[in-house]
C-alpha cells in the first residue's frame, strides 16, 4: 500500500487516510478492518491478491483469525458453512470457475441462513480458456440466495463489504453476500481511496450480534434433510428475507452516510433529468459510460447514465422511479444468457420491472465486453448513434451484441 499524508475529517469527526491499492487489495483491507475470525480460500487468477494480503495482515499480527488452506473453491465455501455454523464471522474470495465449482455449496450457505461473506473479481468462463474480465460467473449465481453488490470503484469495493456484513448479519435477513468487482480492470489497477485512520470505527458499525450457532451444549441441527411438507416453506423464508435484505441495504447505505460521509443508492443515475436516452451498465465500464455521456451531451445529445449497484435483491421500484422520464433505455451486459429470448440478464430484468407497472421505455439490450474486450467511450457513443439509427428495428431485434465479428 502506498499512503499520502493527506488525511481528512468527515462532518461527523471520523478522520480519514487517502491511500493507493488496487480492488484486490481494498477488499483485504475492508476484511481487516471489520476482524473476521476465519477465512478460507483456494486461488484463483484475479483474486488471489486478496487473501495473499489478508494472509500478509494474519503473518503481522494486523488481524487475528485463522486462515484455512483448501484444495479447492468447494471445500473452502465448505470450510466457512462449518465455521460460520459455529459462530465464527468469516470471509472467502474467488473468481470465474471457481465461483462455479463452488455453485453447489452457495445453495447450501444461503439456505442455512448463514451470514458469508465473499468478494468476488468477476472473469469470463472456460471454453476456451479466458482469464479477463466479464460478468458471466456472477450472474451463473444470480438465483442462489445470496445479496449481491457490484462495485465500480475500489472505494466502493471497500465500503460494499462493510455493507455486506452489516446486511448479511441483520437478524431479520441471515443470507449470505458477496461483492463483486471487475476482474483485472479493478482488481489489478490501483485507484485512490479513503479508510478510517482508526479501524476500530468500522467495528463499531459492524457490531457482533448473537444468532443460533451449533453449540454441545444446547443442540440444534442445520441443513437436516426435509420433505414436501415443510421445504417449500423453508424456501419461501428466504424470498422474505431477500425483500428484507433491500431494506438492511438501505440501511446500511445511511450507516456508511453517516460514518465517512460517502453515499450510495442501489441505482445511481448521472445526468437523467432531461434525458431523452440512457444507458445502463454495472461494474468498471461505469466510470467511462460516465465520460462517454459527458462527450456526447457537448454534442447536444441528451443521454444520461446508469449503474445496477444492488443486483440481489433487484432493486425494480428504484429502477423505474428512477428511468421514469426516459424514452429509450440502452441495457449494456457484460453476460450472456444463452437461449433467453432477450441475452442481457439485467435487460431482462429490466424489461420484467417495467412490465410490472405496465409501463416502460423502449428497452434496447445489448452484450459487449465478453471475455475482457475493452468498452470504450466511442463504444457507447456508437451504441447510442446505431440505436438512433436502428430506430423502433432495435428493440424487435431482440439484443445486438456489440463489436462481435463476423
Amino acid at each position: 500500500m502506498q499512503a499520502s499524508v493527506e488525511r481528512v475529517k468527515t462532518p461527523y469527526g471520523i478522520e480519514q487516510t487517502r491511500v493507493l491499492l488496487n480492488s484486490n487489495y481494498t477488499a483485504a483491507y475492508a476484511i481487516r478492518d471489520v476482524g473476521v475470525d476465519v477465512i478460507a480460500a483456494y486461488p484463483i487468477t484475479p483474486q488471489t491478491g486478496v487473501v495473499e494480503k489478508l494472509a500478509e495482515f494474519i503473518a503481522s499480527g494486523e488481524l487475528d483469525a485463522e486462515m484455512i488452506h483448501v484444495e479447492s473453491e468447494h471445500s473452502a465455501l465448505s470450510a466457512v458453512i462449518g465455521a460460520s455454523a459455529a459462530g465464527a464471522r468469516v470471509f472467502t474470495a474467488t473468481s470465474s470457475q471457481g465461483l462455479e465449482y463452488m455453485h453447489e455449496v452457495l445453495h447450501i450457505a444461503s439456505g442455512m441462513r448463514l451470514p458469508i461473506v465473499m468478494a468476488v473479481a468477476t472473469r469470463a468462463l472456460s471454453a476456451p480458456i479466458n482469464i479477463w474480465c466479464d460478468y458471466t460467473d456472477l450472474m451463473n449465481a444470480r438465483d442462489t440466495s445470496w445479496i449481491t453488490f457490484i462495485a465500480y470503484t475500489a472505494q466502493e469495493v471497500y465500503d460494499s463489504l462493510i455493507e455486506a456484513y452489516i446486511v448479511s448479519e441483520d437478524p431479520e435477513v441471515m443470507l449470505p453476500a458477496m461483492v463483486a468487482y471487475d476482474g483485472f480492470w479493478m482488481s489489478h489497477t490501483y485507484e485512490p481511496l479513503y479508510i478510517p485512520v482508526d479501524r476500530e470505527i468500522v467495528r463499531k458499525i459492524v457490531p457482533r450480534r448473537s444468532r443460533i450457532t451449533l453449540d454441545p451444549e444446547n443442540p440444534v441441527t442445520m441443513g437436516s434433510i426435509v420433505g414436501p411438507d415443510y421445504y417449500y416453506e423453508i424456501k419461501y423464508q428466504q424470498v422474505v428475507a431477500m425483500e428484507q435484505a433491500y431494506r438492511s441495504v438501505r440501511n446500511a447505505d445511511r450507516i456508511i452516510e453517516d460514518t465517512f460521509g460517502r453515499r450510495y443508492e442501489p441505482i445511481e443515475v448521472y445526468r437523467v433529468e432531461d434525458a431523452d436516452i440512457a444507458i445502463l451498465t454495472y461494474g468498471g465500464i461505469y466510470g467511462t459510460l460516465l465520460d462517454a455521456v459527458d462527450r456526447m451531451r457537448e454534442r447536444g445529445i441528451r443521454v444520461g447514465a446508469m449503474r445496477i449497484r444492488l443486483w440481489r435483491p433487484f432493486p425494480a421500484e428504484d429502477l423505474v422511479s428512477k428511468a421514469r422520464n426516459i424514452s429509450t433505455l440502452i441495457v449494456v451486459d457484460r453476460a450472456i444468457s444463452f437461449g433467453a429470448s432477450i441475452s442481457g440478464p439485467v435487460a431482462l430484468e429490466t424489461i420484467a420491472a417495467f412490465h410490472r407497472v405496465g409501463s416502460s421505455p423502449d428497452v434496447i439490450s445489448i452484450v459487449a465486453g465478453i471475455g475482457g474486450r475493452p468498452v470504450t467511450e466511442r463504444d457507447f457513443e456508437g451504441m447510442v448513434e446505431t440505436v438512433f439509427k436502428l430506430g423502433r428495428r432495435a428493440r424487435e431485434i431482440g439484443t445486438l451484441y456489440w463489436g462481435v465479428r463476423g
